[in-house]
């Protein structure tokens, strides 16, 4: 625990060498950890990168109260859980929407507005910064509370508040210029 401490002081000071050698000793672990949870290498992949891309970027604020083993490993699961759920989201959704279109008695001009309507949707999203969609998606898709956003992401409740807030207003803007 105090190497674990000393290291995560040389990190927070911007120790580009105590970063590498935790990255080396980790990398590896973590990502087979992440791909036994997910059943996939290149999201396991993903996950690992992102979570040390946000390690390295979020440095200074980092509170760790257990090794920082514990810690990583701890994140990968969060975020490969959280990557589960969100898959398991678009596939009842896409489920929901095959069994909407073959029980559907829609018209054609109706089922085309629904498309133009998902296609806008999607393209403002896809427009969102990187940090406020995957906190949207966290919400939305995956059905989890700004708390456990905050968590997860390392954030204040308010950050994930305003972020939510400034999504929600691209979609409504979106939405309204579409439909008048």
């Amino acid at each position: 625990m105090l190497n674990d401490l000393l290291v995560l002081a040389k990190i927070k000071e911007g120790n580009i060498k105590a970063f590498e050698s935790i990255f080396r000793l980790y990398y590896s672990p973590l990502c087979l950890y992440a791909a036994s949870i997910t059943g996939q290498t290149d999201t396991a992949e993903e996950i690992v990168q992102d979570l040390f891309y946000t390690f390295w970027k979020e440095r200074e604020k980092l509170q760790l109260f257990h090794s920082v083993k514990s810690y990583l490993y701890g994140a990968v699961r969060n975020r490969s859980l959280q990557v589960l759920e969100h898959q398991e989201v678009r596939n009842r959704y896409k489920e929901v929407l095959l069994s909407k279109e073959e029980n559907s008695t829609s018209s054609p001009q109706e089922l085309l507005e629904y498309k133009e309507l998902q296609d806008l949707i999607d393209r403002t999203l896809y427009q969102l910064p990187e940090r406020r969609l995957q906190i949207f998606r966290m919400h939305r898709f995956g059905g989890m509370k700004y708390t456990e956003i905050a968590t997860a992401l390392s954030i204040s409740i308010k950050t994930v508040e305003a972020e939510m807030t400034k999504a929600l207003h691209a979609l409504r803007k979106e939405i309204e210029s579409y439909t008048t």
